[in-house]
């Protein structure tokens, strides 16, 4: 048969010593337990985060390899584009030139002649002689009517024993795409 104790009297009160030996025995390991998950979990995180640190700076480190392998490139594009440009200038201006005197020469009266032709910078000065004046009076108006160059100066007309005697100078030629 079994003994049974039964205790009817109050438990005794407990002091802090006890109850702290209570807690530790208890309730403490459960702190430690998600303590050191927590430290572990941050533990963990350090190491993304400091993997990511080192990925962004070998990244960071291409890319400024790729910057100065290309820097020459793009130096000796800019140098390339200059050039382009100071070419297309001289292009358009030959281009210009080359209808200027064209235009100068298929609009030029037969019976006109030149005694002395200066082409310098876009800019014609002639001296003509012919023997009807009608004829440059023509050719100023067609000049003017068409309106190719900007700047029409007709100098002081000379007689000499049979001829006439026009100095004349035109400049500021126009393109027919550029007219206005």
């Amino acid at each position: 048969m079994k003994k049974y104790r039964i205790n009817l009297l109050p438990e005794k009160e407990k002091d802090f010593l006890d109850k702290s030996i209570y807690f530790v025995l208890h309730y403490l390991r459960y702190v430690l337990v998600l303590t050191q998950i927590v430290v572990i979990s941050v533990f963990f995180y350090r190491f993304k985060v400091d993997q990511e640190i080192i990925d962004l700076k070998d990244e960071l480190n291409q890319k400024q390899e790729i910057v100065a392998v290309s820097e020459p490139l793009l130096e000796e594009a800019k140098i390339v584009d200059a050039k382009t440009k100071v070419i297309r200038t001289i292009l358009l201006s030959q281009s210009q030139f080359a209808e200027a005197l064209t235009y100068f020469l298929d609009t030029f009266p037969s019976d006109l002649t030149v005694r002395r032709l200066e082409i310098q910078n876009g800019e014609f000065k002639f001296e003509a002689h012919t023997r009807n004046p009608e004829i440059i009076r023509s050719y100023t108006e067609r000049l003017r009517k068409e309106r190719r160059f900007k700047v029409i100066n007709l100098g002081t007309i000379r007689r000499t024993e049979d001829k006439f005697v026009i100095p004349l100078t035109l400049s500021g030629f126009q393109l027919v795409a550029t007219r206005q």
